[in-house]
Formats: C-alpha cells, structure tokens, sequence
C-alpha cells in the first residue's frame, strides 16, 4: 500500500514539472486572480463520446441488478467471505482522503502553472454541480435501497458514497487535464479504484456497492460537463462588442453561518 501512494504521488509531483514548458503566458494570465470573477465567453463542451458513457452505466445496471439476480449478489457474498478469511483484522482510514485526492490534485496543478480546460470560477463550479447531482442521487439511494452493510453498521451501503465521491473526482481530474497527458486522468481513476477496494476492505460495502458508487460519480461529473455550457453559455455571457462591456460576477459568500453566491450581472 505505501509503495502504491508513493508511486501516485509521484506521477502528480512529476507531470506538472515536464509539462511546466507547455503553458502559455497568457492562459496564465487570464486563470490569475485579477480575472478570477469573471465568467468568460465560452465553456469548452463535454469531449466526451457517447461510448464513454457506457461503462459508468453498465456499473450502475450491475449495482442495481444485484437486488435481483442472485448471481450477481452471491458475488458480493465470495468477495466478502474471501476478505474474512485472509484480512478479518485490516482496517485503514486511508480512504477517507483518498476520495479527494484528484480534487486537491487539480487545484495543486493550477496552482503551479498547469492551467486546466476552464478557469478557476467555471471549474469550481462545475465541481460544485457534480457534488449536487453525486450527493443528491447517492443520498436518495442509499435511503431507499435500505441494503445492510457488511459491518450491520447502518442500512445505507448501496451505493457506495466514498466510491461515488472519488470517482466523481477521479472524473473531474480527468476533464480539466485529459488533453494536457492522459496520465492524469490515471493518476485519479488509480486514487479511485484504491478508495473502492479499500472500502470493500474495511468492511464497509458490498462489491456491487463500490461498483454502483463508481458509476454514479463518473455520471454525475460528465453531467455536470454536459450541462454547465449550456446554461453558462445561456444566462451567464459576457456581451464584448458591447461599449459597456456587459459583465457577470459570482462572488463567494459567507453570512451568519451560511455559505451561498453573490451573483452580479452588469448591462
């Protein structure tokens, strides 16, 4: 497991340093707190393709058939009966920090030069819709599945929340910095996987739980991707011919413990 994380560690630590030659000044620029505010003109489109929307719904199908199919929930039983007997007494918090490892990762990049496809504001928000639309559908399903966990702890295992966490993450890291070098989004789909298994591990999820949790993170992200352009692109558009210079603003606030937006639109 160490030799593991340093070997992540080191892919994120080394990428920025040889990929450093490759930024523009002027991308720079923009991505520098004197234009943080700004909404810009345009939001590159979900790059996407339709095929890359299979797996995180064969995932989700897999999860949701083990209620159904015994095959596939006796699985969840092998796996967990192998974990028994050959690791009763493993347990690790690793996993609590691991599902936000991409997350952190991306803003460590940005913060040392390595501009992302969307400036600070629009990838803060679109990280903040994928939460919405993870923790959202997570939170329905884990209440209404009613599944039993591995450890009797509660009836909340299905679908997994960290698994669902980190891959929503894993995801994200993979859209802002895919283009740069594909080694990105391996170093957060590796950071992914290991929350996932380490779950099953620590006896806190079934299998199909931590797949189901999978798909719903990576969906969740790429809907995100898939919706933000449009409605930024719709409502939030700067008019530049326009001699007023048309602007819109969101500025983070914070007001007798609760946490929201300022939203300012200039004509």
């Amino acid at each position: 497991m160490k030799s593991f994380l340093y070997t992540l560690l080191l892919l994120v630590a080394v990428f920025p340093v040889r990929l450093r030659a490759q930024v523009v000044k002027d991308s720079i620029k923009t991505d520098s707190a004197e234009h943080i505010l700004e909404v810009p003109d345009t939001v590159p489109h979900l790059q996407s393709k339709f095929a890359s929307f299979i797996p995180p719904a064969v995932f989700i199908g897999y999860g949701l058939l083990s209620f159904e199919v015994d095959a596939i929930r006796r699985v969840d039983y092998h796996v967990y009966n192998n974990i028994q007997q050959k690791h009763q007494d493993f347990h690790t918090p690793v996993d609590n920090y691991f599902q936000f490892a991409p997350v952190v990762a991306v803003y460590a990049l940005n913060l040392a030069g390595v501009p992302g496809k969307n400036r600070f504001i629009d990838r803060t928000i679109l990280y903040a819709m994928s939460e919405a639309i993870r923790a959202g559908t997570v939170s329905v399903l884990k209440h209404t599945s009613d599944r039993l966990r591995p450890n009797s702890g509660d009836r909340l295992s299905f679908p997994s929340g960290h698994s669902s966490t980190a891959f929503a993450a894993a995801e994200f890291m993979a859209q802002e910095y895919g283009e740069l070098s594909p080694w990105y989004g391996v170093v957060g789909y590796s950071f992914a996987t290991a929350t996932a298994i380490l779950r099953v591990y620590n006896n806190d999820h079934w299998f199909s739980d931590i797949i189901a949790g999978a798909g719903f993170g990576i969906l969740s992200t790429k809907a995100a991707y898939l919706l933000y352009p449009i409605i930024r692109n719709n409502f939030f558009r700067n008019d530049k011919d326009n001699d007023k210079k048309a602007a819109t603003i969101f500025i983070p606030s914070y007001n007798n413990g609760v946490a929201g937006f300022t939203f300012v639109k200039r004509f």
